[in-house]
């Protein structure tokens, strides 16, 4: 059953809310994730606990419950001259930054316009619900390296 400190393997479909398939994992290829590890959306977590092998489940996660709601405080406008001088600067490219608390923030470039450059530190399905189709594939206990790690190892023991 899934729990916290047991290692799960899933196959999975991400749909936005418009039927579009935005990420997606097979049962050749599953996504492994350590439970209770925050290495996946809290909505998710939540209606994942208590699954066995085999089950099924389709699972809508709310925009709180998943990436977030969109804030304002991370769409920003800075001028051009805040990059490096020979950087290429391109709608759509991403950047990381560090807080004042050295926390990584990753921004998106959205517009250029002249010297000013729109960015958007909002992770990219942040104020959108997410509509999950799972499988649960495989459960099985941490070892302690993996809990010691806070996440899942592959099947050499390595990341």
């Amino acid at each position: 059953m899934i729990k916290n400190g047991k290692v799960v393997d899933l196959a999975y479909s991400l749909k936005s809310s418009k039927g579009e398939v935005l990420d997606q994992s097979s049962k050749e290829d599953p996504f492994t994730y350590l439970h209770g590890a925050q290495q996946i959306v809290p909505g998710l977590e939540t209606a994942l606990a208590g699954l066995n092998i085999g089950d099924k489940k389709q699972v809508t996660v709310t925009a709180a419950e998943g990436y977030g709601e969109v804030n304002s405080d991370l769409k920003l406008t800075v001028q051009r001259a805040q990059f490096p001088p020979n950087a290429q600067i391109e709608e759509g490219m991403q950047f990381e930054t560090q807080t004042p608390d050295g926390q990584g923030i990753v921004f998106t470039i959205e517009k250029v316009e002249g010297d000013k450059v729109s960015i958007d530190g909002n992770h990219p399905l942040a104020g959108q619900n997410l509509h999950f189709d799972v499988e649960v594939l495989n459960i099985r206990d941490a070892t302690q390296d993996e809990l010691d790690h806070g996440h899942a190892h592959g099947p050499d023991g390595h990341h």
